[in-house]
C-alpha cells in the first residue's frame, strides 16, 4: 500500500528533478563505485527509492550485476516520482515493484482518479500496462515471487488461542482495527476485510503505515488487528503473527526489476542475471533481509551480500 498511497502526492511534484532534491545515496554506491578488476561491459546506473527494502534490492542488483562484468552507479532518492522524471533517459535499472510502477504510468497517461489493476496475479497487471511500459521505453523482466503488499497481524498469544493463521478464520469476529488513516473502505483493507472476510471492523485507529505505534496499539490490547506490509521484518521479533491472505484482496505488489528498453536491447545479458536473482527472492525471504537490517542493525549492503553468497550468486 505503501506505492498506492504515494501516487497522487507523487504526481503532484512529478516535475521534480534528480539534480534538485536532497537525494541520499544507497549504501551500495560504495559497493558499486569500486569496480571489478574484470568489469568489461560499462556502466549500469541504478537508481530506486531509499527507504530500507529498496535499498537492499538495489544492493542485490548492484552487486550481481558487477559479478556479470558491470560497473555500477547507485543513486536512490526519496519518491518514485523523482527517478521517474529521468528514467530511462539517465537511468538503467530500477528495482520496482509491479503495482506500484503499472500505477504510476496509468495515472501518469489516464490521470491521478484512473482505475489501476487489482488483481493480485503480477503477470495480469502487467499486460494490462504493456503498452504504456513500451510507450515509456520501460522493459519489466521476471516479478519475483516476493510480494510486499498490504498485511494484517494478530499477536502470537491471540493466533494460537483462537486458531487465526488466516484472515478468513477472522470470519464473523467483531475486531477494532490499527491502520493508515485512508484504510476506511478501501478494498485492500477495511472495505476487504468487511465485504470479502466478512470481519467487523468495529473502529479504525488511525495511525502511521507499519510504524511502532500500530504495533504498541495490538500488544496494548486498544485493537486486536494491525495493519503492516507483508515483508515487514520486525513482525516476529514484535511478538506478532501475519494473517495469510487467503482471498487474495490484495493487488499484486511484487518485486520487479524495470530495466530502459534500450540499454536491455544493448546488454542483452542483463535480463539472464536479474531474472536468476528475482527467481530466488520470497516474500520470506525479503522479510529476514529487512529483520537483518531493521531488529539487527546490520548494513544493507553486508546483508545483501551475505546472502548472495549463501544463494551462490556471487
Amino acid at each position: 500500500m505503501r506505492t498506492r498511497r504515494l501516487l497522487t502526492a507523487a504526481l503532484a511534484v512529478g516535475a521534480i528533478a534528480l539534480s534538485g532534491c536532497a537525494d541520499t545515496s544507497s549504501s551500495s554506491t560504495a559497493t558499486g563505485s569500486s569496480s571489478s578488476p574484470t568489469a568489461s561491459k560499462g556502466t549500469v546506473r541504478i537508481s530506486g527509492q531509499n527507504f530500507t527494502e529498496a535499498e537492499i534490492v538495489a544492493d542485490l542488483y548492484a552487486a550481481v550485476l558487477q559479478n556479470a562484468g558491470y560497473q555500477p552507479q547507485v543513486k536512490l532518492v526519496g519518491t518514485r516520482d523523482v527517478y521517474m522524471a529521468t528514467f530511462p533517459k539517465s537511468i538503467d535499472v530500477v528495482p520496482e515493484y509491479t503495482g506500484g510502477i503499472v500505477d504510476f504510468l496509468i495515472a501518469k497517461d489516464k490521470g491521478a482518479n484512473a482505475p489501476v489493476p487489482t488483481t493480485s496475479d503480477p503477470a495480469a497487471a502487467i499486460k494490462q500496462a504493456d503498452p504504456l511500459l513500451k510507450k515509456a521505453g520501460i522493459t519489466l523482466l521476471d516479478p519475483s515471487s516476493a510480494n510486499d503488499t498490504n498485511a494484517f497481524f494478530v499477536t502470537k498469544d491471540y493466533s494460537e488461542q483462537n486458531n487465526v493463521t488466516k484472515l478468513s478464520d477472522l470470519k464473523g469476529k467483531s475486531l477494532a482495527l490499527a491502520a493508515a488513516p485512508d484504510c476506511q473502505g478501501r478494498l485492500d483493507c477495511e472495505g476487504g476485510l468487511d465485504k470479502t472476510y466478512g470481519i467487523d471492523i468495529t473502529k479504525i485507529i488511525e495511525l502511521q503505515f507499519g510504524s511502532q505505534q500500530v504495533f504498541d496499539a495490538v500488544k496494548n490490547g486498544e485493537v486486536q488487528l494491525g495493519e503492516t506490509s507483508s515483508t515487514d521484518g520486525t513482525v516476529d521479533s514484535q511478538g506478532m503473527v501475519l494473517l495469510q491472505d487467503d482471498q487474495h484482496i490484495q493487488p499484486a505488489q511484487n518485486l520487479v526489476p524495470a530495466v530502459s528498453s534500450s540499454f536491455l536491447a544493448a546488454h542483452p545479458d542483463v535480463a539472464d542475471t536479474l531474472n536468476t536473482l528475482m527467481s530466488k527472492l520470497t516474500t520470506a525471504e525479503v522479510s529476514q533481509l529487512n529483520s537483518q537490517v531493521a531488529v539487527d542493525r546490520q548494513k544493507p549492503e553486508d546483508v545483501a551480500q551475505q546472502w548472495l553468497s549463501d544463494q551462490g550468486l556471487i
